[in-house]
């Protein structure tokens, strides 16, 4: 066992003696050691409930014979840290949590980890970490909130963002803001609509490296307890197998994720993190794959804040093995790849069908027939812009306007809720990319804001940032190379006309060539407004967003 290393020989009786300090019995250093890493806190929503998780993935453990250790990783609410400073610890959190882990799993020798996230960065965080340490892992999220509950319609925090702007558009009172408040986010979890975080959890599940049930079952559900302690019982078969995360995390793999990422509609964070995990497991993933993906994959499901189901009916209806088994039909997945059951994704989601045509909509009747996610270039965007194409209405597909220009978020969300911002206009906000903002924040706000004024289906809004899952709308962000390397989105000038044509993945600003290379000549880096601390830290190695914004030490 990998655990040998610390528990046993003469070399290690201080080891054994710190091992007694602890009260582990000799029984119990004998057994495999397994790494609990549970990203338990009293800040983040979904992450409220991990103790309980936790305690029952020790259960499972103990159960099939090992002895489980548990040991913690950190998590952002990126509602919480949202429109301000804080947004900016979001994304580089996902780092730190992959190289904390990586530190803690490699020092004290775990022959297996069962990762416990549920949020948005800690779920790729721990994706990563489990690809660069590469002992046996199995995943199992806290599972998703239950939708709120307003006036007989379902809701979700994105509602609760919007009605922010509603308020400031005169078209909802402080009281029903207030009611909002009290009644949208009901219950423990990750926020109920195919945001980040259930993309991710899901996305876990189609990779293969969480059981089922791991994106969908809800936090309240005791079925999520019974969940957790089989994934705690079934880390003990792939240790005693040797099944590891890269015998999993293939290309294979990836490119069955990237599929199901089009059919669920998922956050355009995906392609960050996708990228990103896949680096760690020694796959590269070219962005342009996913047009390829997208292009003959349908899509089957409108979750919030697309539409108006939510995680707790996908669940209902079959889940991620549902969807997979309606894609398999025109053999759009490779399911004879190994999974953390120990089984192949065929065996995995045999007789799992589809219960509710209208939250996973069959094959044959897709919602679009190509993917959720698109990927647009062009003079703005020469490496990649992401949009959630499920979440665009479609007189906003193909789309001209004049450009209304911010350097930071925070400009923007004024003139938008001052009224500012008319019917027509793309809002430009740049310098918010991986090094610009630093941290590359979600624009949430503007977006909901655009929403909650009556301006979802005539604005625009494209960055250099990126967007939260719970944004929709022609919201283009991950726009490369960023502002503050001297990307063509720092070229833009107010009123240019911006030219967006979804359909034909291009993004464009109608000014020529010659233009563009006079302005280049006077552009000026800006100065860095972090100069100290982990974001400078973080800003001088993190590569741009069409890279999955990973870290990189700087070329001699």
């Amino acid at each position: 066992m990998k655990s040998d290393s610390v528990k046993n020989g003469i070399g290690q009786a201080p080891a054994r003696s710190l091992f007694n300090a602890l009260g582990y019995t000799e029984e119990e250093r004998k057994r495999p050691l397994i790494g609990i890493v549970c990203s338990y806190n009293e800040i983040v929503p979904g992450h409220m409930n991990l103790d309980k998780i936790a305690e029952a993935v020790k259960i499972g453990v103990a159960m099939a014979g090992g002895t489980p250790i548990m040991f913690p990783a950190i998590a952002v609410c990126d509602g919480i840290a949202m429109g301000h400073i804080g947004m900016k610890y979001s994304l580089v959190t996902r780092d730190l949590i992959a190289d904390s882990t990586e530190c803690m799993a490699k020092a004290h020798g775990f022959d297996g980890l069962v990762m416990i996230p549920n949020c948005d960065k800690n779920v790729p965080g721990l994706l990563m970490a489990a690809a660069r340490v590469n002992v046996p892992t199995i995943f199992v999220s806290g599972g998703p909130m239950l939708a709120g509950h307003l006036h007989g319609k379902k809701r979700s925090l994105s509602s609760m963002f919007e009605a922010v702007g509603a308020y400031s558009a005169g078209t909802m009172s402080l009281e029903e803001v207030t009611e909002y408040e009290e009644k949208v986010c009901p219950t423990c979890g990750s926020c109920s609509g195919m945001y980040t975080a259930n993309s991710m959890n899901c996305l876990t599940e189609a990779i293969g490296m969480g059981l089922r049930g791991n994106g969908t079952i809800p936090a309240v559900y005791s079925a999520r307890i019974r969940l957790a302690k089989h994934a705690g019982m079934q880390i003990m078969d792939l240790v005693n197998k040797d099944i590891r995360p890269r015998d999993i995390m293939t290309k294979r793999a990836f490119m069955n994720a990237m599929a199901m990422d089009m059919a669920l509609g998922c956050s355009t964070n995906t392609m960050l993190h996708l990228p990103a995990i896949a680096h760690e497991a020694g796959v590269e993933i070219d962005m342009e794959v996913a047009n390829e993906v997208s292009a003959r994959t349908p899509n089957l499901c409108h979750l919030a804040p697309a539409g108006p189901t939510y995680m707790e009916d996908l669940d209902e209806a079959g889940g991620i093995y549902a969807v997979m088994n309606e894609l398999d039909k025109k053999g759009l997945l490779d399911l004879d790849v190994m999974t953390c059951t120990g089984k192949t994704m065929r065996e995995n989601i045999q007789g799992c069908t589809n219960k509710n045509p209208e939250v996973i909509r069959p094959i044959e009747n897709p919602y679009m027939p190509i993917g959720g996610i698109a990927v647009l270039k062009g003079n703005i965007a020469p490496d990649t812009g992401i949009v959630k194409r499920s979440a665009v209405v479609p007189e906003m597909m193909v789309h001209e306007g004049p450009a209304r220009v911010f350097d930071c978020e925070e400009d923007a969300i004024k003139a938008i809720l001052g009224g500012k911002i008319v019917a027509g206009d793309v809002v430009v906000i740049r310098y918010e990319g991986p090094k610009g903002g630093p941290g590359m924040r979600e624009m949430l706000n503007p977006t909901s804001a655009i929403a909650g004024m009556g301006l979802g289906s005539s604005v625009a809004l494209i960055t250099d940032g990126r967007f939260s899952g719970a944004s929709r709308g022609a919201s283009i962000g991950h726009v490369s190379p960023e502002a503050a390397v001297g990307g063509p989105i720092a070229l833009i000038e107010e009123g240019d006309i911006i030219s967006i044509d979804i359909p034909g993945n291009a993004l464009n600003v109608k000014v020529s060539d010659e233009v563009l290379a006079e302005r280049r000549k006077n552009w000026k880096p800006r100065t860095p407004e972090v100069t100290d601390g982990y974001l400078y830290r973080y800003a001088s190695l993190v590569t741009s967003g069409n890279r999955g914004a990973v870290l990189e030490l700087p070329k001699a």
